[in-house]
């Protein structure tokens, strides 16, 4: 009886974790060192993708802080039911840590794109179609370059690259990051970055939906896929932790 006990107490547990687990705030701290980057100070970015349906709090942003150069939000923002106000909201906050740069989602045309639009415009951010915008710093500069929701079928990844040198450090940015091939394949990126996947969000230790988001050091370029700061359909998860990224851009020799 005593052993059924815990075996039933263990059960009900499970979900209150899992709950817990897609509330959590885990900011990651990543260094990434490129020879194209040419300022002796770092240049760094706030990644965060699949906000969904959680609230950006005074706490993230004071645990982020001001010293970023960009703020770039990788697609589903939001989704069908977000209240506007708290979608406003959101990018209000993010606003006070740095330059917004958004790449759309699959899911965030379902609450209006004219709403998203006017939101992000009204802090001076912008919104990446297939473009690629160039960022200053101090002494260098670095490109970040948007690509459209590839399953709207606008995605455009030649004209998103077609004023951008290739000698010069880049960021490219996607919601998804199953077209990280046809870029690598045909183009120059140092950083690439995506969410959508969540890491799988509900895990069996190493088994999932897909594969558990992490920054890996390619031979020529640095990819991250973030599990991402919210969940879909339900707010659970388990082995592939929310997550939200710094990231410090630096040349090693500087």
């Amino acid at each position: 009886m005593r052993y059924l006990a815990t075996i039933i107490g263990f059960t009900l547990c499970i979900p209150l974790i899992m709950v817990k687990k897609a509330f959590e705030t885990n900011i990651r701290h990543q260094q990434i060192d490129i020879s194209s980057y040419k300022d002796e100070h770092p240049f760094r970015l706030f990644f965060i993708s699949d906000i969904h349906r959680r609230k950006i709090t005074n706490h993230l942003v004071e645990e982020v802080g001001t010293d970023i150069h960009a703020v770039i939000i990788g697609g589903d923002l939001a989704e069908s039911g977000v209240p506007l106000g708290q979608i406003e909201d959101n990018i209000k906050q993010l606003a006070k840590i740095g330059p917004i740069y958004y790449v759309w989602g699959n899911n965030d045309r379902e609450v209006g794109e004219h709403h998203i639009r006017k939101y992000i415009q009204n802090v001076g951010g912008i919104i990446l179609e297939n473009e690629a915008v160039c960022v200053k710093t101090n002494a260098h500069h670095i490109w970040i370059v948007g690509i459209e929701d590839v399953s709207s079928g606008r995605a455009n990844i030649s004209k998103s690259f077609a004023k951008v040198p290739e000698e010069d450090p880049i960021v490219f940015v996607s919601h998804t990051p199953f077209v990280f091939h046809k870029v690598k394949d045909r183009y120059n990126s140092d950083v690439l970055l995506a969410g959508h996947t969540h890491g799988g969000q509900i895990r069996l230790g190493k088994w999932g939906y897909y594969q558990k988001g992490e920054l890996i050091k390619g031979r020529d370029e640095f990819t991250l896929i973030s599990n991402g700061f919210g969940t879909t359909f339900i707010p659970l998860r388990l082995g592939a932790p929310a997550e939200c990224h710094i990231l410090t851009i630096k040349n090693k020799d500087f």
